[in-house]
């Protein structure tokens, strides 16, 4: 039985999504030094994607999933953890960066080379000829064409109160 390249695959996803709606995606640019000021982080657009489980799937590209940031302006706060600092500062150079208080955006994401994957490259993977995805570090391979029906299913119709 062949399989369908992952690009007809994207295509194929892409053509589906159509209207569904798209999250932002976006970069964190560390502050520069300005007349010797050191400048605050924030994190400037990079357009949308489709948030596809590990997957974000833009117009040309698909990407592997980093961070989602709500952003949120900053506030002065104590925090027990290191971890809840760097969320916070993240939150607060994503509203720095124009996206609204609220909305969430993906940094650290990495574009996925669709055309030599090998049985390495995360998430997809091409395995005895067929396109897969690891859905999680832990988890298993998932065929491709099954997931994106899964995903764009719930990304069109999410469960109540999702």
């Amino acid at each position: 039985m062949t399989h369908p390249p992952v690009g007809e695959l994207l295509a194929d996803a892409r053509a589906r999504l159509g209207d569904a709606p798209r999250e932002r995606i976006g970069e964190l640019q560390e502050g520069r030094r300005l007349l010797g000021i050191p400048r605050a982080a924030r994190i400037v657009a990079r357009g949308t994607a489709w948030h596809l489980g590990v997957l974000l799937l833009t117009d040309d590209d698909v990407l592997a999933t980093g961070d989602i940031v709500r952003s949120r302006t900053e506030v002065r706060r104590g925090f027990a953890a290191e971890s809840q600092r760097r969320r916070a500062e993240l939150a607060a150079a994503a509203a720095r960066g124009g996206v609204p208080e609220g909305d969430t955006v993906h940094i650290g994401w990495q574009v996925v080379d669709t055309v030599s994957l090998g049985p390495r490259s995360h998430p997809l993977a091409v395995r005895d000829g067929q396109a897969q995805v690891r859905w999680s570090a832990a988890g298993g391979y998932l065929p491709l064409a099954r997931y994106l029906d899964e995903r764009i299913e719930l990304l069109r119709h999410p469960p109540e109160r999702a």
